[in-house]
């Protein structure tokens, strides 16, 4: 499985990016995919996730109403929309991809979307920096 992220760069602050994430390699057909991001010195903490097939959005209160997650099936590729950024959303942003179920309904669901411990494969990361 390959991730790999793209879009990042230097913004200022009430600026917009869009991150890409162009998976390949993935066999599952029940997935779930995030965004995470890191400051050099903390935890990683995850920013969005969504599921396959009309699964859930999970957002944290720290974006909610600024970024939004997508996912394009054909052509596997995860987005994140982040509009509005802060200075505190500077970080590296990585995509990640985990396995999930398949619920009665047709959607896939995965358990705690926004805990890294969910996802098995991780993309190597592009760099976010929104000044002032």
């Amino acid at each position: 499985v390959q991730l790999v992220e793209s879009g990042g760069g230097s913004v200022q602050a009430g600026g917009s990016l869009r991150l890409s994430c162009a998976a390949s390699g993935y066999t599952y057909s029940s997935y779930c995919m995030g965004w995470f991001r890191q400051v050099p010195g903390k935890e990683r903490e995850g920013v969005a996730a969504i599921c396959a097939w009309g699964g859930s959005t999970y957002y944290a209160d720290s974006v909610k109403d600024r970024f939004t997650i997508s996912l394009d099936n054909a052509k596997n590729t995860l987005y994140l929309q982040m509009d509005s950024l802060k200075p505190e959303d500077t970080a590296m942003y990585y995509c990640a991809a985990g396995v999930a179920s398949l619920e009665p309904g047709g959607y896939c669901y995965i358990g705690r979307p926004l805990s890294q411990g969910s996802y098995g494969y991780w993309g190597q990361g592009t760099q976010v920096t929104v000044s002032t």
